[in-house]
């Protein structure tokens, strides 16, 4: 929850607004100020004061312990200018919560903690276990120093700065700050600064007997990763058969680790080829092997086979095996949408700054370069390479990487998401994200041309036969639908524009409106509403989008409108 601190009219007022924007949120206004603070600080995650920053900090100050644990505060001028990551910036969430308070008010955000204000993700902001000195290494990072980069295989990192590279030398005076990416537990092999990053790639499968307890189940696991030189911070989940998913010292034990417990058949599990078959859990759940093949459907690679605990006095009762799962690389499919900044949505930035590859047309590259973090690699290329870039983006992902492959409107809609998602299989992380469709824009500056039921058909015949695009719009013509016209014309496609609106007057009157949007939301932006007889095609081009009205569609002052259809409205 967040809480939310005003003294003055205005900012309750502000308070009230922010509320409604982000939801989940308490305003603290009862009393002094100082006992409103006191009070939200033990029961929010975050705060937002509307204070001066002066008095937010005495506030504060007396209540701060603890980096990792203390909220994040934001701090909010009485003109709603500015919104100021006070306290908590990565632990606490106040750089992301300044942005998102930023965007509710219309106010300019204020980050002052070093990586984000350059643009570099901070080493203890991406969301795994952080150990060593990240202070001394992230000022290396920033300060452009060489720092070495350690990693037991390609993660699906944001794009780190150039002077953190895999190449840099170890066996000269002065060694460098070192960032290990690594499940292992190992000493560092210099004196120098390092961070050692914890990646969730360990699977423990559990065998269990009913009645385990949940201490036994983690004094055996505990103790199997410590043995193997493996760090209990990276472990993912724990795995086992669907007999024991209601164990409670199962789920209390990954409950306390923090972890998922995944569960599979007896007949998923009795598929898999394991190092130590056993008689005893195939008569007690119908399958030779529980941790191993648990361990191994969930992960890949076996690193510890079987092993059983060893309480004293009594039997065993639980067994587990670990196995580390390949990384999954990260696939983004974004959309740009039609071109301007303020069209461009707040989850595609997010995207476009999680990637540390960028592929795309070379001339949408251009329009985000200044987006992309330091470092980001961006393989652009040319018209008419649509495939090729489609493959690439997946092979990157597959090798481990965070890919965002990037187009034009909406990524799923004439775009990339099609021949890249015909080419991805299961083995790495998708991720759509929708923006807004060239239709869609025009809609909007034409008025409301698509108020009732209306398709898209692209005229050109590159992938598609005519025969088949003249068959759309028949059907289209002759079921009265509102239609946009993507990809209308060109040099080299000059008649099939007049050909489909030659069809479409067959079932329409000439004074059927028609909406016509060139380049939408760029510097040479045109729009124009016109009738279906008077429409000069000589002015459409591939950057133009032409809608066509259906036989209610209308001009109303103006602009293009196509009824819904309301009652109150006949």
């Amino acid at each position: 929850m967040i809480g939310l601190i005003a003294a003055t009219a205005a900012g309750r007022q502000a308070a009230a607004q922010l509320a409604e924007a982000l939801g989940d949120c308490r305003l603290y206004q009862e009393g002094p100020v100082g006992a409103a603070v006191r009070k939200a600080w033990a029961e929010c995650e975050q705060l937002v004061c509307f204070l001066a920053t002066g008095a937010t900090v005495r506030l504060v100050a007396p209540l701060l312990a603890d980096k990792h644990s203390d909220p994040g505060v934001v701090c909010v001028d009485e003109a709603r200018r500015f919104a100021v990551a006070l306290v908590g910036g990565h632990d606490g969430g106040a750089n992301a919560l300044a942005d998102r308070v930023a965007e509710a008010l219309e106010a300019q955000p204020v980050v002052t903690t070093a990586t984000d204000a350059v643009g570099v993700p901070g080493l203890d902001t991406l969301g795994w276990h952080v150990e060593g000195d990240v202070a001394a290494v992230s000022r290396a990072v920033l300060d452009g120093l060489p720092v070495r980069l350690s990693a037991d295989a390609v993660h699906p990192l944001p794009a780190l700065p150039e002077n953190v590279r895999t190449d840099v030398r170890t066996d000269v005076p002065g060694n460098p700050p070192t960032v290990v990416v690594s499940d292992r537990l190992r000493q560092p092999a210099t004196d120098a600064p390092t961070v050692t990053l914890r990646p969730r790639s360990l699977v423990v499968g559990v065998g269990a007997s009913r009645g385990a307890s949940a201490e036994e189940i983690l004094g055996l696991v505990r103790e199997t990763l410590a043995e193997a030189g493996l760090s209990e911070h990276s472990l993912s989940r724990l795995a086992t058969v669907d007999a024991k998913a209601d164990e409670p010292g199962l789920l209390e034990a990954a409950r306390v680790l923090g972890v998922a417990l995944v569960t599979f058949s007896a007949e998923e599990l009795a598929a898999v080829d394991v190092p130590n078959p056993s008689a005893a859990p195939l008569a007690a759940v119908g399958t030779p092997s529980v941790a191993e093949a648990a361990a191994l459907l969930e992960g890949g690679e076996l690193l510890v086979p079987k092993r059983k605990s060893a309480p004293e006095g009594r039997a065993a009762m639980c067994t587990v095996a670990v196995a580390r799962s390949r990384p999954r690389g990260r696939l983004a499919v974004v959309g740009l949408g039609p071109g301007a900044r303020d069209l461009l949505t707040p989850r595609a930035r997010e995207e476009l700054r999680r990637a540390s590859i960028i592929v795309g047309l070379d001339q949408y590259v251009d329009q985000i370069r200044d987006l992309l973090r330091p470092g980001t690699r961006i393989e652009a290329t040319g018209l008419g390479a649509e495939e090729e870039r489609a493959r690439s983006a997946v092979r990157l992902a597959e090798q481990g990487h965070a890919v965002a492959l990037i187009g034009s409107g909406d990524a799923g809609v004439y775009a990339m998401a099609s021949p890249a998602l015909a080419e991805a299989g299961t083995d790495i992380d998708v991720v759509g994200v929708p923006g807004v469709t060239a239709a869609l824009a025009a809609a909007a500056l034409l008025g409301a041309p698509l108020g009732h039921d209306h398709v898209s058909i692209s005229l050109s015949d590159l992938h598609t036969p005519w025969e088949v695009i003249e068959r759309r719009v028949r059907a289209v013509a002759e079921s009265d639908i509102v239609v946009t016209f993507y990809n209308p014309r060109s040099r080299g496609r000059d008649w099939q524009l007049p050909k489909a609106l030659s069809l479409l007057a067959e079932h329409r009157d000439p004074n059927t409106p028609v909406g016509v949007a060139h380049s939408i939301s760029r510097p040479d932006e045109w729009h124009t509403v016109t009738t279906l007889a008077e429409l000069d095609v000589t002015t459409v081009d591939m950057t133009t989008v032409v809608v066509v009205g259906n036989t209610a569609s209308r001009q109303v002052a103006g602009r293009m409108v196509t009824p819904r259809g309301y009652r109150w409205q006949v």
